[in-house]
């Protein structure tokens, strides 16, 4: 990133500056972590103090910014009130000097695959700087931005919100120009209270768009009319799945093996010169992956990119780790690592990638976390719906995914290591080769379904 300096957010910003000025340019918030000239910012949270920690880091850093200054050290300090609020200070300077375009995305599902499906899209012809993992919340953003060199031409910013007002916050901060709401969905419900309140809380990504930003708009949700009035008179590009009348459209959509699809992508003749269709076939599997790639294709629009470029882009990214991830083990089943996360959208979705694949499919379920009062209907839809589907084989583990067991007629455990070994001795019994066998793995980060997962592949295995 570019230099900045304590003075300069001082002086923006207000508190109190100790000890010579300093500059730097990169920050860390974890002393674990911290590197030689970062600036340190000791964030307190409810179960730890980074400013205990200054001290054994102080011949390290270029300087701290700090709640609780330390006068025995003879570092700059620059004293706030608060030290979340700071980093997000820094980062609105940094992303002043930004004279790149910048891309915001937010949405229930699928943030990440259509962040790094636009990514791939824009690294064929740019430098591109994008949010790594999970970064996405108000001290995950801010770093995102702090961490941009100066020489990139474009930044791809991941928003995630678990209550009303975050997004906008972080729109304050990192100031889009082109703006998408992926979707609106019941994932992180509890926070939120219904699933209007989070289509009107993901909204405010548009409103933090300035006169001359680009919205882009999934028509295909139901909360599109809500979002396009909010968008008002902004410029607004609509993609869509099902609607020939959109931006970014696509036909003739079919099931292209392994649970991927193809479509011919169709940018409409009233984008002018960049207009045109192609056929492309997706690298990432799910029905889902369709409209995720047409989100990320109007991103790429909005900014500038030909229709080239988008399929070149499409057709290389790869899978998520942890998101629909498949590995076939030598000789032996096959697994749909998608333990990232879970709620109850992307949980249907996920059955329905593994009904595309032949053999016995088998569901291996952790809990769903932060759905509130919904939390046992939604358990209780997912046993149903796989059971609807005719899936072979239904697996729990924690208090809530007993319910989903019960609702299909499956089996429940008291630990993960109950469930691996009732796993193996099940494969063990089934009367088919090894190799007819598919085991999605899902729930939320809280269940730890990873651990499943690495269990299985335990052994020399290839992504797929």
């Amino acid at each position: 990133m570019s230099e900045l300096r304590l003075t300069e957010a001082a002086d923006r910003f207000g508190g109190t500056l100790l000890n010579p000025d300093g500059c730097f340019d990169s920050i860390s918030i974890d002393s674990r972590t911290v590197m030689p000239g970062d600036l340190f910012v000791a964030i307190n949270g409810e179960n730890f103090d980074a400013h205990r920690f200054i001290p054994d880091i102080a011949k390290k850093i270029s300087g701290a910014v700090v709640s609780k200054p330390d006068t025995s050290l003879n570092i700059p300090q620059w004293v706030v009130e608060d030290t979340s609020v700071a980093l997000g200070n820094l980062a609105k300077l940094r992303r002043e000097k930004f004279v790149g375009q910048l891309i915001a995305i937010t949405g229930s599902s699928g943030k990440t695959s259509v962040k790094e499906s636009l990514i791939s899209i824009l690294a064929v012809t740019q430098f591109v700087h994008g949010t790594n993992g999970n970064l996405n919340n108000h001290l995950g953003v801010p770093l995102t931005l702090l961490s941009m060199r100066a020489d990139i031409d474009i930044a791809v910013i991941e928003m995630g919100a678990s209550a009303a007002g975050e997004i906008d916050y972080l729109c304050s901060v990192a100031k889009p120009d082109v703006a998408l709401i992926n979707n609106a969905q019941t994932a992180h419900i509890e926070g939120f209270g219904s699933v209007e309140a989070i289509a009107k809380a993901k909204a405010e990504i548009y409103s933090g768009l300035e006169s001359d930003g680009i919205a882009i708009l999934n028509a295909d949700e139901i909360w599109s009319k809500v979002w396009s009035d909010i968008i008002g008179d902004r410029c607004c590009l609509r993609f869509s799945v099902e609607d020939d009348s959109a931006d970014i459209f696509a036909k003739e959509i079919s099931e292209a093996g392994s649970g991927c699809y193809s479509f011919i992508l169709c940018l409409h003749p009233r984008l002018g010169s960049i207009s045109g269709e192609q056929f492309l076939k997706l690298t990432m599997p799910g029905l889902h992956a369709v409209s995720n790639a047409l989100a990320a294709a109007a991103c790429a629009v909005a900014v500038g990119s030909n229709l080239s470029s988008i399929i070149t882009g499409l057709s290389t990214v790869r899978s998520v780790p942890g998101r629909l991830q498949r590995f076939k083990l030598e000789n032996s089943y096959t697994v749909i690592d998608d333990s990232y996360n879970a709620n109850p959208n992307s949980f249907e979705t996920a059955i329905d990638v593994l009904c595309c694949c032949d053999g016995h499919r088998i569901v291996v379920m952790g809990d769903m976390g932060e759905l509130g009062n919904y939390a046992e209907e939604a358990h209780q839809n997912i046993g149903r719906y796989a059971k609807n589907l005719g899936i072979d084989s239904f697996l729990g583990v924690g208090a809530l995914s007993k319910i989903a067991t019960d609702a299909f007629g499956g089996d429940h455990f008291q630990n993960q290591d109950q469930l691996l070994d009732a796993l193996v001795q099940k494969i063990d019994l089934l009367n088919i080769p090894a190799t007819e066998v598919t085991i999605l793995v899902k729930g939320s980060r809280s269940s730890h379904m990873e651990g499943i997962v690495q269990a299985l592949i335990n052994q020399e295995s290839m992504p797929c």
